[in-house]
């Protein structure tokens, strides 16, 4: 049975910092794609971050570059999203998202097989 659980959702200021972890299990995570997908109230779910195996490939939205930093923990089957600089815009349900059928950019929600239960990220001015 496939679990992606994430954890270190929030509310921090504009400015701040969090650390986003998805523990994967029941998948082979290193041969996998694995990315951050993220929900707003009102708003279809857009992928943030994503990471490809092999090459070590990684995808940003525009919107987060810079700012971001997505990281696979192969050994640990772990997938980090390290946020900084986080702007009210960046407020949204966080969700994990693993095996992909497609590795198109911008990243495709429907592509993805697996997803976690979510994790909120809230960001006051």
């Amino acid at each position: 049975q496939v679990r992606l659980v994430e954890s270190g959702g929030g509310s921090v200021q504009t400015g701040g910092s969090l650390t986003l972890s998805c523990a994967a299990a029941g998948i082979k995570f290193s041969w996998h794609c694995i990315g951050w997908f993220r929900q707003a109230p009102g708003k279809e779910r857009e992928g943030v971050a994503a990471s490809y195996p092999g090459a070590s490939s990684t995808y940003y939205a525009d919107s987060v570059k810079g700012r971001f930093t997505i990281s696979r923990d192969n050994a640990k089957s772990t997938l980090t999203l390290q946020m900084n600089g986080l702007k009210p815009e960046d407020t949204a349900m966080y969700f994990c998202a693993a095996v992909c059928d497609s590795t198109a950019t911008p990243p495709i929600a429907a592509a993805y097989r697996y997803w976690g239960q979510g994790t909120q990220v809230t960001v006051s001015s």
